[in-house]
Formats: structure tokens, C-alpha cells, sequence
């Protein structure tokens, strides 16, 4: 029987990571859930999110123990996807605002979010399954056409989401021995890509503009009728895309160095939108300071090296190194992704910072995703 020893400091960050979220959502949202009259309590979010983080540990803790090579398998592998592109299709019509929630009772679920541990399991059997002829069409094509799907069915309704996933995919493929003109290849296909995503929406295009050329003076330079102008100021909800944003760098000065105190942040009294979900690093920085912010820096990159510490020593085992990279590299791009568009680093786009935000499905998803990291790291050594 292989020797195992638990890999307690990324189980440790882990947890206080999520304890950490737990804490600084009640501070975010406790005045504006009680003074909401579908609430009327502070700890209405403290409490969804604690039901969400005790199945999550759980499941965490079962994939912790659960060796990883046993999900080297096809029915899983394609299974995943399958599901996934099956939720995804029904959420494109359940959801016809939003394209983003399935309704179950009270709450609901983000398919996107099952994509990401669908993709990463994928990924890894794919690779491994045809490791050896990397470079060969036959297993370029399939690979595009499947995990291309996947993307574009999640970029329909989220962005951010698949440019994580991207990320994932290009570190799989690289360490695996993708030649450096077919990286090019990808780089380019993704780009373009993002474009065509970006202006098939006037909103998207709309956060962009604003983000590079607040004052449209780049674009009347092209643009000298204003129709493009007015295309995507008629599709915006507020006149003013960067208004997050400003909040957002208002909080994070006000903090200075050590904040002004947990719970005694002001931004998030209805000043800085979507406080206790996307822009809760904004709150993080606003009580407290530098020192919270680093330290929440801190936490993803200790994630970031147990992860490729454990993918470096799995010399043998193929799938074990795949799958680690491809979890370490969607945990910490997406949190490095969420972190820059509240520091007004990026466009603003809504993507929730991992085991921090409110959101129950991202929770269940990254918590799941850290159990197999954890299983992969322990039986790395």
C-alpha cells in the first residue's frame, strides 16, 4: 500500500481560506441583507453559504481520501463533459435572461461552475490517453472540438470563466509537449475568440471602450457618426461601467495599510455593488488594509506551489501531473483574474474570488476541485 502523508499546509490554507470567506461575507452583507425586504436578516447569506461550505468540506474531504488515478476513466472523463454540455444547453433556454441558473427550490445552480472540474478531469485522461502523439491532427482535432465546445457553450453567458479555463488547457497541453507553433496557433485562435465574444455583446464591448477610452475619443476617431457609440450605450444598464471599479479603488485606498476595522468598512452600504460576491477583495481591502489583501494573496499562491510541487514530483504518473496542474492553474488564475478587475487591473467582469465570494455552486466546485489537488499532492510526497 502507498504511504501517504497529508499535505497539511495546503490543507490548512484551504480551510482558513474558507473560514476566512465565511467571515468577510457576513461583514459585506449582513447590513444590506437586513435592510432587504426578501430578508430581513443579516445573516441571511452567512448562513446559505455555511450550509453550501459544510457539504463542500465534505465532499472535499471524501475526494481528499479517494486515490486520483481511479478517475482516469472514460465514463468519467466524457461522461463529465457530457453532462455538462447537457446542463449547459438547458440553462441557455431555462434561463433566458441570463443564460447562467438552473432553479432548484430556493436556490439554484451555475452550470459553468461544473465545467471547470468536468474539463480538468477531461483534460487530464485526454492527455495522458495521447501523450505520446501530442503533435499528431488526430488528437489535435478531437481535442479542439471538444474542449473548444465546452468553452463556447460556458462563453455565452461568462466570459471570465473560459479564459480560465484556457489557461488550464494551454498549461495541460505545453507541459505535455505541444509544439510552440501550435501554441501560437491556440494563442491566436483564443484571441480572437475573446473578440468575437466580446463585440457579439454590446455590454461586453461596452466595459471594454469605457475601460480603455472612457471619453469614446479613440473611437469618434473611427466611429464618426456615433453609431457604435450608441449601439452600446443602449444596451448598458448604467451609464457608467466604471462606477465599480471606482468604488471598488475607493475601498482599497480607504484601507491603507491595516484597515479600518472588520465590519467598520463604509463602501459596502450600497455604495460598491455586488459587495458580498464579485467585489468582496474590495471589502477584504477596505478593513483589513494591505496586510488582508496580501495575506489573501498569499493564500493563492501557497495553493499555486503545493499544486506545482506536487505536478514536479509525479514523474510517473502522468495523469496525476495533469490533472494537479490543471486544478492549480484554474484556482489561482481565477483568483489572480477576480483580484485584478477589483483593482481596476482589468474590464470589470463578473467572476466570483474562489472559497471567498458568495456563491454555493462555486464553493461545491473549487472545494471538490482542492480535494483532488489534495489527493494528488499527498501521494506526491
Amino acid at each position: 500500500m502507498q504511504h501517504m502523508k497529508t499535505d497539511w499546509v495546503l490543507f490548512g490554507t484551504v480551510l482558513l481560506m474558507v473560514l476566512f470567506g465565511l467571515l468577510f461575507l457576513y461583514s459585506a452583507s449582513s447590513i444590506t441583507a437586513q435592510l432587504d425586504p426578501r430578508y430581513h436578516s443579516a445573516g441571511h447569506f452567512l448562513v446559505r453559504q455555511a450550509e453550501w461550505a459544510a457539504v463542500a468540506v465534505v465532499v472535499m474531504m471524501a475526494l481528499k481520501k479517494f486515490p486520483h488515478h481511479k478517475l482516469c476513466r472514460p465514463t468519467l472523463a466524457f461522461g463529465g463533459i457530457g453532462v455538462t454540455l447537457l446542463l449547459l444547453g438547458a440553462v441557455y433556454f431555462i434561463d433566458g435572461e441570463h443564460h447562467r441558473w438552473l432553479r432548484i427550490g430556493p436556490g439554484g445552480f451555475q452550470p459553468s461552475e461544473l465545467a471547470k472540474p468536468a474539463l480538468v478531469i477531461f483534460l487530464a485522461y485526454f492527455v495522458t490517453l495521447r501523450g505520446p502523439a501530442i503533435n499528431s491532427r488526430y488528437t489535435l482535432a478531437p481535442a479542439a472540438l471538444g474542449i473548444g465546445l465546452v468553452i463556447c457553450a460556458v462563453a455565452v453567458a461568462d466570459l471570465g470563466t473560459p479564459i480560465v479555463l484556457g489557461a488550464a488547457v494551454m498549461s495541460v497541453f505545453f507541459l505535455a509537449g505541444l509544439e510552440y507553433r501550435y501554441c501560437l496557433m491556440v494563442v491566436a485562435l483564443a484571441l480572437i475568440g475573446v473578440t468575437v465574444f466580446i463585440c457579439a455583446e454590446p455590454y461586453r464591448l461596452g466595459r471594454v471602450v469605457r475601460y480603455i477610452d472612457p471619453q469614446f475619443r479613440i473611437l469618434a476617431q473611427v466611429d464618426h457618426q456615433g453609431h457604435i457609440r450608441a449601439w452600446i450605450e443602449h444596451s448598458l444598464r448604467t451609464r457608467d461601467t466604471n462606477y465599480q471599479a471606482d468604488q471598488s479603488k475607493i475601498a482599497v485606498g480607504a484601507g491603507g495599510i491595516t484597515g479600518v476595522g472588520l465590519m467598520n468598512g463604509r463602501q459596502k452600504l450600497l455604495y460598491l455593488p455586488e459587495a458580498h460576491t464579485d467585489f468582496i477583495y474590495a471589502v477584504v481591502g477596505e478593513e483589513t488594509g494591505l496586510v488582508g489583501t496580501l495575506g489573501l494573496l498569499a493564500g493563492f499562491c501557497i495553493i499555486g506551489w503545493r499544486g506545482l510541487r506536487a505536478a514536479w514530483r509525479l514523474e510517473n504518473d502522468d495523469f496525476g501531473r495533469y490533472l494537479a496542474l490543471a486544478i492549480t492553474m484554474v484556482v489561482v488564475v481565477q483568483g489572480l483574474l477576480n483580484m485584478s478587475v477589483v483593482l481596476d487591473m482589468m474590464p470589470t467582469k463578473g467572476i466570483p474570488l474562489p472559497m471567498v465570494s458568495y456563491g454555493g455552486s462555486s464553493l461545491l466546485c473549487t472545494l471538490a476541485m482542492l480535494g483532488i489537488l489534495m489527493s494528488v499532492s499527498e501521494r506526491a510526497g
